[in-house]
């Protein structure tokens, strides 16, 4: 009998084709079931009633053949499994197995030595990945990587793999996929044991103390306490994440880079912005080479976006920025102290682990992605420099992620032959999609790879639950649970979510403001307050917003954050009726009224922080060697207000700033401001 056939379920079919391949099959299957052999080395055999012959052996679906002449894996294939299981059935408890028991000798069998020896590469490198354990709702275990998720379908069997990356590009990800399941069970099997000892340790203490617990109770509770350690190892860290791989000691090749873009945003940070000559760009050229060849994903961008923004600035381009500029000076620094610990406001503990989440280690720049279906939750249309640019937001089911597709928007533009509204709101199933490290993700034009797009029914709430919010509260725990954005892992679309709303229970306008504020309730608990703000690139978008919370709306997708301690939710695009999609920015300006009020005073701890980041902004675009004589005393002014809120280490990390200013300022300097932009930086995260 063979259990992978037997373990396939519709969804791990469809995963392996597509939805409407296994429905066809299936269809033919019912009217005209094949007649099933077996031969003794496993091989399973069909023959239709309308003459075509299949034959699959061991090893998975692309093993099989059929006489039909399609090629690849055609619908008799499909109908073949569908109609074995059909006369046979399984028990077994897929819920027990884990991809960690596969060898290195099965994975090099599975996708050859070459792509087993990248996968060993990027393992010394040291990497990040999030574990989902098998579950009755969700028995394909899988692993999030940063360029690929990986679903195992069948138990035991390296042949039923699904990735969404181009079978034979990324293989090597099926590797990583299965060293971080063995780095989980490590993991877990040390939780067990801690757990079993501290629990013999509390029986051994009862037993010698007479004025204890008697033994019997001793007894009962080390046995329930080994109970739970059991029970531990299988339910608990369903969902994980795990360190895997990375060098004993630091790696000094990467070191040395990173050190070089720390030095870079020194000297721009000391020069300025306006005072940064043509010679740099052979400098930055550099450093963008060395921190690709050290693999270096995460500082590779904000080095990149850097060259972007000095670039802009010269030929005096809109979409340069002060703020920017800093904040990309600041994260440099960030992540640089973060790792070698010397960082006071971040965790100090150097390791593999903490190197991948914070430098990117052996992100692959960009992944060829295989047949994947991205649902349209929506997109942002913003103005960068003389150009409108859209933003359309995709759910990719399969790996539980948002990506982004970035283009210049021009009304009526397409792309992959469908128009930005047609994207946004719809769903979209394609062979041409190519997914980057930083979750961006473009459509290749190509006349063999197909891409579909259909109108969206909006059937978000069906989408992964870490897609989906429907309590609120455990939101929120979330977002206290992350690090400081300026160490994050450079990941677009992090925190665009789906909300279910379960009531809309107001809608303020502020006239002055321009600002629309809604507060809606999850159906699990919790409030947040939908927040949108007219731009000139979207004219319509208030009136649409306000138009989709008059009506049933059932859930809002937008990016999530905190803001005064309140769940805030800026609007993507909304779910409303029985099957329809609003994208508010691309919707046309209206007449649509909302009863306003006065504006709203503002948060003057988010005042006096937001007005000294914006001073402290300043000093990578001036120079800290160009500063002028008033700085000191605008520093000064700043530091009092911030103190005047309670805001002490944010008052004084400017104080010391203002303090450290001299004639010739130098690597001590600019470590004060560094000091001081991230505190304020974290500190407005937190507010």
């Amino acid at each position: 009998m063979r259990a992978d056939l037997l373990a396939l379920t519709q969804e791990s079919l469809a995963a392996l084709t597509n939805r409407g391949l296994v429905k066809r099959a299936t269809r033919e299957v019912e009217q005209a079931p094949p007649a099933i052999s077996e031969d003794p080395d496993g091989t399973v055999r069909g023959t239709y009633p309308d003459g075509p012959e299949t034959a699959l052996p061991q090893g998975g679906l692309e093993k099989g053949s059929c006489t039909c002449g399609a090629t690849g894996i055609c619908r008799h294939i499909v109908g073949l499994v569908i109609a074995y299981q059909s006369g046979n059935e399984t028990t077994e408890d897929v819920t027990r197995w884990s991809p960690g028991v596969f060898t290195d000798e099965q994975l090099e069998a599975r996708i050859g030595a070459r792509q087993l020896n990248a996968a060993r590469r990027a393992h010394r490198a040291g990497y990040v990945a999030r574990v989902h354990r098998p579950s009755a709702a969700d028995p394909a275990p899988r692993v999030e990587l940063g360029s690929a998720t990986v679903r195992f379908l069948v138990p035991g069997d390296l042949g039923f793999v699904h990735t969404d990356a181009v079978a034979g590009v990324r293989d090597d990800v099926i590797a990583l996929a299965v060293w971080a399941f063995q780095a989980a069970d490590a993991k877990a099997a040390d939780a067990k044991a801690a757990d079993a000892k501290a629990a013999d340790a509390k029986a051994a203490d009862a037993n010698a103390d007479p004025k204890a617990a008697d033994t019997k109770d001793a007894k009962a509770a080390a046995e329930a306490a080994d109970t739970e350690a059991a029970k531990g190892a299988k339910t608990d860290g369903q969902d994980v994440q795990v360190d895997v791989g990375g060098p004993a000691t630091a790696d000094t090749g990467t070191d040395a880079s990173l050190d070089a873009a720390v030095h870079l945003a020194g000297e721009i940070l000391l020069t300025g912005a306006t005072h940064v000559g043509p010679g740099l760009a052979a400098t930055v050229a550099e450093v963008r080479q060395r921190l690709d060849r050290a693999g270096l994903r995460w500082p590779l961008l904000a080095v990149g976006d850097l060259e972007e923004q000095l670039a802009a600035y010269g030929q005096r381009a809109t979409s340069y920025s002060h703020e920017r500029l800093a904040g990309l000076v600041a994260e440099l620094h960030a992540r640089h102290r973060a790792v070698t610990s010397r960082c006071h406001a971040l965790p100090a503990a150097p390791g593999a682990g903490l190197r991948a989440r914070i430098l990117g280690t052996r992100e692959a720049a960009e992944t060829p992605m295989r047949r994947a279906r991205l649902d349209g939750l929506g997109c942002r249309l913003r103005t960068v420099g003389d150009e409108t640019q859209v933003e359309i937001y995709f759910a990719h089911a399969d790996s539980a992620t948002v990506l982004v597709l970035r283009r210049p928007y021009r009304e009526g533009g397409r792309v992959a032959g469908a128009t930005a509204a047609q994207l946004a709101g719809g769903t979209v199933v394609t062979e041409s999609a190519v997914r980057s490290a930083s979750r961006t993700v473009r459509l290749a034009t190509s006349r063999v790879a197909k891409t579909t797009v259909t109108p969206s029914q909006g059937m978000w709430t069906a989408l992964p639950d870490a897609l989906v919010v429907r309590d609120l509260r455990d939101l929120a725990a979330h977002l206290d649970g992350l690090p400081p954005r300026v160490v994050r892992p450079r990941v677009e679309a992090e925190l665009v979510r789906v909300v279910e709303v379960a009531e809309v229970r107001s809608v303020h306008y502020s006239p002055g403001a321009q600002r629309l504020d809604a507060v809606v309730a999850a159906p699990a608990g919790g409030v947040a307050t939908i927040t949108a703000t007219h731009t000139a690139a979207a004219p319509g978008a208030l009136d649409a917003i306000a138009a989709a919370l008059r009506g049933p709306v059932r859930a809002v997708a937008g990016i999530v954050g905190r803001t005064r301690g309140m769940i805030t939710v800026e609007p993507l695009g909304f779910a409303v009726g029985a099957d329809a999609v609003v994208v508010p920015d691309l919707a046309p300006a209206g007449g649509f009224r909302v009863d306003g009020g006065p504006v709203l005073d503002e948060d003057p701890l988010r005042h006096a922080v937001g007005a000294a980041s914006a001073l402290l902004a300043e000093v990578p675009h001036r120079g800290l060697r160009m500063l002028p004589p008033t700085f000191a005393g605008r520093l000064r002014d700043a530091e009092q207000t911030l103190l005047r809120v309670g805001l002490r280490r944010a008052a004084a990390s400017v104080g010391a700033l203002r303090e450290g200013l001299g004639p010739d300022p130098d690597d001590a300097t600019v470590r004060l401001w560094v000091d001081a932009y991230v505190r304020l930086l974290v500190t407005a995260e937190l507010q």
